[in-house]
């Protein structure tokens, strides 16, 4: 595995975080919140080795500060930053980064009560911060 600092671990782990959390909230309610939450970490969880390793490094991330527009910004600059940072030093490991973030938001999507628009417009933009490439997070339910 490649040698990342202290703030590249923290970017890394932070996107990756934020990603699921924008999915979450796009679709709001408390159970709902609970199930996402669950989808997601077990989405993150079954990521390959090399993927684990860059989020596992580290404390729990610092959620942005903002208004909502401002939050969501932020993580989707993370994400381009960590994609960037990731491809820089190992481009299979930037790949399996963008295809596990892209499961775990599909699978934060999907875990209550199918996928509504407002997550897909989420997960587009997700997708577009990660390079347009890469995992399912097309839900086949989701609105056309």
């Amino acid at each position: 595995m490649a040698d990342y600092t202290e703030h590249e671990h923290d970017t890394i782990r932070t996107a990756a975080f934020g990603a699921i959390a924008l999915v979450s909230k796009a679709d709001p309610g408390f159970f709902a919140a609970f199930k996402e939450s669950m989808a997601g970490s077990k989405a993150l969880a079954a990521a390959p080795e090399a993927v684990k390793d860059l989020l596992k490094a580290g404390g729990f991330p610092t959620p942005p500060r903002g208004s909502a527009e401002e939050i969501e910004r932020q993580i989707l600059d993370g994400l381009r930053q960590a994609v960037q940072t990731i491809a820089a030093k190992d481009a299979a490991a930037a790949a399996g980064f963008r295809d596990v973030i892209l499961s775990a938001c599909d699978a934060v999507a999907t875990a209550s009560k199918g996928v509504s628009a407002e997550e897909s417009a989420v997960i587009a933009k997700v997708r577009d911060a990660l390079g347009g490439a890469g995992g399912p997070a097309q839900p086949s339910d989701a609105p056309a």
